[in-house]
């Protein structure tokens, strides 16, 4: 008899009993038509029941046939309590699927490798540093001629490729007339085939398209966004798109599964990297380095390699670093190349939530113990309380093993239900975790599918779930003693100990999570509470670029028409919005060398600290006369840091470029510390400069980047924002403005002072 006949029979139930049954009245009716006297056939046949279980082992598989009725059983025990059964489930459920929702999140995230061939061998070049400042510090931006100088050093050993930081920008095809936003990424040409990758449609960059800056104009799309934007038109090749001042045709569409090389952001648009407009410049770190590793080939090295030529280059380039003072550059050339491994990618987002993710497993492993903790009472109660029945089936031949399975059986029902009732949970969870922490500016994008890891994770989860609730009560069920338990027990008390035992551990981890849960939310309200020196009751960002260049009268028209709005109050100009740029500088004070501490400045126009409510503790604003160099607007923390707490309002200071140039400025006025680069980082000295900037020979300088605040009056300002911006990007003007969708900033030239830019 086969196997598959064995385990069919297995699920027949009464329908295999009735088969045997009419099998043996049959051979009986046989045997008394011979002739056979009808007492002797049945006393010669035996016990019926006896003869159809002896069969029954030999159709049926016997470990199945008791697994069935384990779960007969165990279902009939479920119905019975429904209430206890339905909170155990609920309670499973809930933990479970926080379980598998911070799976998915951190499999996404941190743990799912590229969709590239041998990602394994993929390494991400970093830099270990100590900033001008003499702080530590870890970067992965590169300028390109140093990544071109490592990448010919490493030939035979590595290939490199580049992969700029993933900015969303602005577009434009030919044949639309407003404006988008799309996901674009600088890579080297050869980027594609070094990761095995093959196009959905057309062509994908070669190295032949990444030689020479600007030669080759081409795109390729990725397959979700041409999937969303295109709805997979085949005629999107030789469209092409406008990017910046950038004419592009596209000519490819990426494979379906590859979205970029940063988890988090889902690229849109591969550019080669000559097409870059800082391609050629070695003060400007705008992309990362990747390393594909050639089998077998030690790292060190390499390393080693590449180390000496980044020193090489970067002691190049710090011989005009005139204007610096030599501590500065002391620590700015002590720099180490590290390789990391990037077999999952490299992004931002993985360095910001890291540790958020690694604190909210702790957390949903936490609340699953103490889930299963409860559980496990619940059985052991049911397994004290059935202590009799256990005996029995002791007393008439039951073993240990089987008592056992018969115990987990049942608590594998319970997992199983709560796993089902969980995925739902996880499936939504999941997604409203990664939508809390987007903007509708710059939103995050994760791959969350449900595939053979997350379904490996849950069978996982289940088996875990059942040995933690379940063993312990099947075992201690199994153990019971006949004699002691139909008598009722030699000792009341010491049924109660387990349990007892087990709610002081549900209770430890209940603190434990209420701790760590307190300390989240005295995180947040401190946050939440923390002075900013500067109100945003009110406040609409439009973030906006010329790509030609405006002169400071016509971003002040601009302005201007902007005050005309029905609600709106004031309208200020900024180079950027506080927390989203950075310029950085050392400060020379009364002739004397550079600083080593550095400065942070940030352009702004008359009544821009008036917009932001930020308080003037000495002095005045700037007024539409003030130019920069000439008059600059200070906070206290510069005050402390660089004038020793005298009132610095009519002294003097220059900044102190690393070319060895200096720009005098005069104190005009000090205003309230306010934080400039991030809530968590501590107040730094900054200087505010007027908006109008001027060279050598006083020429107003055109401006290419602005911010405009708008302070409306009551309700909500996002509802204006299509208006305003409609009112910026106005094609009645020569050369309109254009609203990037604020993000993240992009790379910037490394400011003197600042080497990551």
């Amino acid at each position: 008899m086969s196997l598959w006949t064995r385990v069919r029979d297995g699920f027949r139930g009464d329908n295999l009993n009735r088969e045997l049954d009419e099998e043996f009245a049959a051979h009986i009716e046989e045997a008394i038509a011979q002739g056979r006297d009808p007492e002797e056939v049945r006393r010669a046949f035996g016990s019926m029941l006896r003869q159809r279980e002896a069969s029954r082992r030999v159709r049926v598989a016997g470990w199945l046939d008791g697994l069935r009725a384990d779960v007969i059983f165990g279902w009939r025990q479920l119905k019975r309590n429904k209430v206890t059964s339905a909170a155990a489930v609920l309670s499973l459920a809930l933990a479970m699927g926080a379980c598998v929702s911070a799976f998915r999140l951190v499999d996404a995230l941190l743990w799912r490798p590229l969709p590239v061939a041998h990602s394994e061998r993929l390494f991400g070049l970093s830099r270990q540093e100590v900033t001008f400042d003499g702080k530590p510090h870890s970067f992965d931006g590169w300028a390109y001629p140093d990544f071109e100088l490592m990448r010919a050093a490493a030939k035979g050993h590595a290939e490199l490729v580049a992969v700029s930081y993933t900015e969303r920008m602005d577009l434009t095809y030919a044949s639309d007339d407003e404006m988008e936003k799309g996901y674009v990424q600088y890579v080297s040409g050869w980027m594609f085939d070094s990761f095995g990758l093959r196009p959905s449609l057309g062509r994908l960059l070669t190295a032949a398209d990444d030689q020479m800056p600007g030669v080759h104009p081409y795109a390729v799309l990725s397959y979700d966004y041409w999937t969303r934007r295109f709805g997979q038109d085949p005629k999107v090749l030789g469209r092409t798109l406008r990017l910046g001042d950038k004419l592009l045709e596209i000519v490819g569409v990426g494979p379906r599964s590859f979205t970029g090389t940063e988890p988090g952001t889902v690229t849109e648009i591969f550019v080669p990297t000559m097409m870059h407009r800082w391609v050629t410049r070695k003060d400007a770190t705008w992309h990362r380095a990747l390393a594909i590793i050639e089998p077998g080939l030690a790292m060190e090295p390499l390393r080693a390699k590449l180390d000496a030529i980044n020193t090489a280059f970067e002691r190049e380039r710090a011989k005009g670093f005139t204007g610096m003072a030599q501590p500065s550059i002391d620590n700015y050339l002590k720099q180490r190349v590290e390789l990391l491994p990037a077999s999952t990618g490299i992004s931002g987002m993985q360095q910001d939530y890291r540790q958020a993710l690694a604190w909210l497993s702790v957390l949903v492993v936490l609340v699953l113990l103490i889930a299963c903790a409860n559980v496990a009472n619940l059985m052991t109660a049911q397994a004290t309380a059935r202590a009799r029945e256990m005996a029995l089936r002791v007393s008439i031949g039951a073993g240990r093993l089987r008592l056992v399975q018969m115990v987990l059986v049942e608590s594998v029902m319970l997992a199983a239900m709560s796993a089902l009732l969980g995925a739902l949970f996880a499936w939504r969870a999941a997604p409203l975790v990664l939508s809390l922490i987007s903007t509708p500016d710059n939103p995050a994008r994760l791959i969350l599918p449900t595939d053979g890891r997350v379904l490996g994770f849950g069978v996982l989860l289940i088996v875990g779930v059942v040995l933690l609730f379940g063993l312990l009560p099947a075992l201690r069920a199994s153990a019971v003693k006949p004699v002691n338990a139909l008598k009722g027990g030699d000792d009341p008390h010491a049924r109660r100990r387990l349990m007892h035992g087990m709610i002081a551990v549900q209770v430890a981890f209940c603190f434990l999570v209420v701790f760590t849960a307190s300390l989240f939310v005295a995180t947040f309200e401190r946050l939440a509470h923390k002075p900013l020196g500067y109100s945003t009751q009110g406040l609409l960002l439009l973030e906006t670029v010329a790509p030609q260049g405006k002169s400071p009268v016509d971003w002040s028209q601009v302005a201007d028409v902007l005050r005309t709005k029905p609600g709106v109050e004031k309208v200020a100009i900024s180079g950027w919005p506080l927390m989203a740029g950075s310029w950085n500088d050392s400060i020379s004070m009364n002739g004397g060398p550079p600083s080593v501490d550095l400065a942070y400045f940030l352009p702004v126009s008359p009544d821009w600290f008036g917009t932001m409510q930020m308080r003037m503790t000495a002095g005045r604003d700037f007024r539409s006369s003030d130019v920069y160099p000439g008059a600059a607007v200070i906070n206290e923390a510069f005050v402390r840091r660089f004038f020793q707490g005298v009132n610095p309002v009519g002294r003097y200071f220059e900044e102190a470029g690393d070319d060895g140039s200096k720009k005098q400025c005069m104190v005009v006025g000090v205003v309230a510390d306010a934080p400039y680069k991030g809530f968590r980082e501590p107040i730094v000295p900054v200087v505010f400069l007027p908006y109008r900037q001027v060279d050598e020979k006083g020429a107003v300088q055109p401006q290419h980047n602005g911010t405009f605040l708008v302070k409306v009056s009551g309700g909500n300002p996002m509802a204006m924002a299509q208006d305003m911006r409609r009112t910026v990007a106005s094609p009645e003007r020569s050369a309109p403005l254009q609203i990037p969708a604020p993000s993240s900033p992009p790379a910037t030239p490394a400011a003197p002072g600042c080497p990551e830019g």
